[in-house]
């Protein structure tokens, strides 16, 4: 709690705007002598500083400045992590204690360009110019050491660092091996600067053939947090014995939770029943419950601080990057059947056309009775016929259940919740979200991380209840936030902006399909231009440009909806194992609802704006690392067809060549244009194809076509495709209006699974 202030001393404000605008570092001595403090008024102010850097406002600098907390100090020490052909460099700041990614800056250098490199440290004041931030440099530091994870290849008697990043093309010189070995998946520093950057193995971390390293390689490529500090893993284990105290007992109750197959955690249940209210007749009551994170997670703990350094859990095939020890996420909040559980209940009145009538919060003690796949719940629906089986009440103490679903439990749990789920499905579909069906893909393993398949990932109406039910609590959590006049972290979903709409409308003309502009866009408007589609070979490449109109989804405390599903507020209630921002929700929630121990700490709110913009930012990072995983096993599952014909679709078109998507897998390649034949190919950039100057041969978006893998990188997720007729490459005179790709520098070998770590 902050202590009481003494009437001469500045106010947060002040002091903020003071350290905002000084043109040097500003410590507390140059706070007190600009607002005239002395005696007693000086230690009062020192004080008041270690209250607003315990609340967040302000972090502390090196040599004891402060600076706003998220922002960068005037004065601080950069890392230089970038520097290209041109002499323009990048840096980063060395001490960066936010929980946001620090942010680069274009370093402006005096004089001679080139002087600095990568690894070099710099003293610099920092400036924001723009949407940016740029540096100049006071004074050259002593150097350190950038990183950068790649795989060692031999060629004669030299090594090369073949980096793991699917963009970097180039190879690095090694210019000191350690104990590192061909093949071997290592950590090196970089010195230098283009075109003479060398690498020097700093660690080597093993095989990336081996079961589990291609999510290794993410966690160390995007910098995840992925090892607990003892004083997290210590607290986790203390706060898991606390007991549930008193809570609404809602144990009698068949309440299940419905998740995939291989889910490593369980944050929420449901449970549903005819309403015998008169005055709510063919209506329903239906409960979500959330595990009780707020419960175990306190603020200002050690393990608030690293969930929200995290942001987020991040999901790979073979392992969970966890936002909680796991202690808690995969034990005590994770709700398993049999097991008494503490959970945060949001009742819901939902009327017989969907529409939600009213809602509630409670604290709950609950007992789920089972733990059912979506393949379960769909095969065991499915069997029941629930549109001529008589909907039964609901009976108490249910048994753990594994494998099939009990008749007794279809009937008393599955049926109900089908039936409430009918009308949540009216009124979504009166609501008309936006609808995407682009699959997801899905890698199997077996017990030993070994790949057994990649395939789309089936979606059932099981996964579609399971999302109304979740989509009906987030908005519920909204609107009861938004009653009580309480702080509320919105997802938000905006609209796309008129940029983008004008670019969807250039590349859906290429198909033949009109889009206005001045019409009132709502997600209908683009599940239309679908519909006109049908099933042509093109839906798939539409949907894309759908989805990439689309706005980036974000945290934030302003009201601002969601698009996508077609809601004036909606707010992230579910999932607070996982998510930092459901967590705030529940926290909310329980100072609202006045719920006990655990609420959201006053003024907390007014950290909102730069909490969402980090756990946004953390969001988008995880996906990524998902999606590079993804990526990587694709890759290591076609390693051993390289040479065969695989069936493709074109999915960007560029002067250079295009880009295939194996179908069913995905996995993006490249085919260049150098190999497509012997004649010239003239990019058209409204139709984005390429088209044989002679031939007349077209490669546009969409296009289905069967290639030849010609390279499947497992390391950096990359593909390469040539016809299948084989690579031509090219022998005539390159014109500047004709396409010819140009040689790439140190171009990485074609890395094949050679029996190290057997799939």
């Amino acid at each position: 709690m902050p202590r009481k202030r003494s009437a001469g001393l500045p106010s947060h404000k002040q002091i903020l705007d003071f350290i905002a605008t000084s043109d040097q570092p500003a410590g507390k001595r140059e706070i007190a002598r600009a607002f005239g403090l002395s005696g007693q008024d000086k230690i009062a102010l020192k004080t008041l500083l270690k209250d607003m850097a315990d609340e967040g406002l302000i972090d502390s600098a090196p040599g004891r400045a402060f600076h706003k907390s998220g922002g960068v100090p005037k004065v601080t020490v950069l890392r230089i992590v970038e520097a290209d052909d041109s002499g323009n460099v990048w840096g980063v700041p060395e001490q960066w204690q936010a929980e946001s990614p620090p942010p680069k800056l274009r370093i402006l250098e005096r004089g001679r360009r080139g002087a600095l490199g990568i690894g070099d440290r710099v003293l610099a004041r920092t400036e924001e110019r723009g949407a940016g931030l740029i540096a100049h440099p006071m004074k050259k530091l002593a150097k350190s050491a950038e990183l950068v994870l790649g795989v060692i290849r031999k060629e004669g008697e030299r090594f090369w660092l073949t980096p793991v990043e699917k963009k970097e093309r180039r190879e690095l010189a090694v210019s000191e091996l350690k104990d590192a070995e061909p093949g071997d998946l290592v950590l090196c520093e970089l010195s230098g600067r283009p075109p003479r950057v060398t690498a020097r193995v700093d660690a080597v971390l093993g095989d990336p053939f081996a079961p589990r390293s291609f999510s290794l390689i993410a966690i160390h490529k995007h910098g995840l947090r992925h090892e607990f500090r003892d004083e997290a893993i210590q607290e986790a284990h203390r706060v898991s014995k606390l007991p549930l105290g008193e809570r609404e007992d809602l144990t009698h109750l068949p309440i299940v939770a419905i998740d995939p197959a291989d889910a490593r955690d369980h944050d929420d249940a449901i449970w549903a029943a005819p309403d015998v209210d008169p005055g709510n007749s063919g209506g329903w009551k239906a409960i979500v419950a959330i595990a009780d994170v707020s419960f175990y997670v306190r603020p200002a703990s050690e393990l608030d601080r690293e969930a929200r350094a995290r942001g987020n859990s991040v999901y790979f095939p073979d392992r969970v990057v966890p936002m909680l020890p796991e202690e808690l996420s995969a034990d005590i909040c994770s709700l398993k059947a049999g097991k008494p559980r503490a959970a945060l209940a949001c009742h819901l009145t939902i009327t017989r056309d969907g529409t939600l009538k009213s809602w509630r919060f409670t604290r709950a003690k609950i007992c789920v009775a089972a733990n059912i796949a979506y393949e379960d719940a769909q095969a065991a629906i499915d069997a029941a016929a629930p549109d001529r089986v008589e909907v039964s009440s609901p009976t108490c103490d249910m048994p753990e259940v594994g494998g099939p679903v009990p008749k007794q439990l279809v009937e008393t749990a599955l049926m109900p919740l089908w039936a409430c789920w009918r009308a949540l499905l009216a009124s979504r579909n009166k609501r008309e979200p936006l609808e995407l069906d682009i699959p997801e893909r899905r890698v199997m393993l077996d017990e030993k991380g070994r790949i057994l398949s990649v395939a789309p990932r089936d979606r059932l109406d099981a996964h579609r209840l399971v999302e109304d039910y979740m989509i009906a609590a987030n908005v519920a959590a909204a609107r009861a936030l938004e009653a009580k006049k309480a702080p509320v972290m919105y997802r938000v979903h905006e609209p796309p902006g008129r940029e983008k709409l004008v670019a969807l409308k250039e590349n859906l003309a290429t198909f033949g399909v009109e889009f206005a502009l001045g019409q009132v866009i709502k997600p209908a408007t683009f599940n239309r231009i679908i519909e006109r589609v049908g099933d042509d070979d093109a839906r798939t490449e539409i949907m894309e440009m759908v989805l990439r109109t689309q706005m980036q989804a974000r945290y934030g405390p302003e009201r601002l909806g969601h698009f996508g599903l077609a809601l004036s507020t909606y707010a992230h209630f579910t999932s607070p194992i996982r998510r930092y921002a459901d967590l705030l929700v529940h926290r909310s929630l329980v100072s609202a609802y006045r719920l006990g121990e655990g609420g959201l700490p006053p003024g907390e709110d007014g950290k909102f704006v730069a909490i969402g913009e980090a756990i946004s930012m953390l969001e988008r990072r995880a996906m990524e690392a998902e999606r590079d995983t993804i990526d990587r096993y694709v890759a290591a599952f076609l390693a051993d067809r390289v040479g065969q014909l695989v069936e493709c679709r074109i999915t960007g078109v560029q002067p250079f060549g295009f880009f295939a998507t194996v179908t069913d897998l995905g996995g993006d390649g490249l085919v260049l244009a150098q190999t497509l034949g012997q004649e010239y190919f003239r990019y058209d950039e409204a139709a984005r194809q390429l088209v044989g100057e002679h031939s007349g041969e077209t490669y546009r978006i969409g296009q289905k076509l069967t290639l030849r893998l010609a390279e499947a990188n497992p390391v950096s997720g990359s593909l390469r495709f040539e016809l299948p007729e084989g690579s031509y490459g090219g022998g005539a005179r390159q014109r500047s209006d004709r396409v010819r790709a140009g040689p790439r520098r140190g171009r990485p070998a074609n890395i094949r699974h050679q029996g190290r770590g057997k799939r």
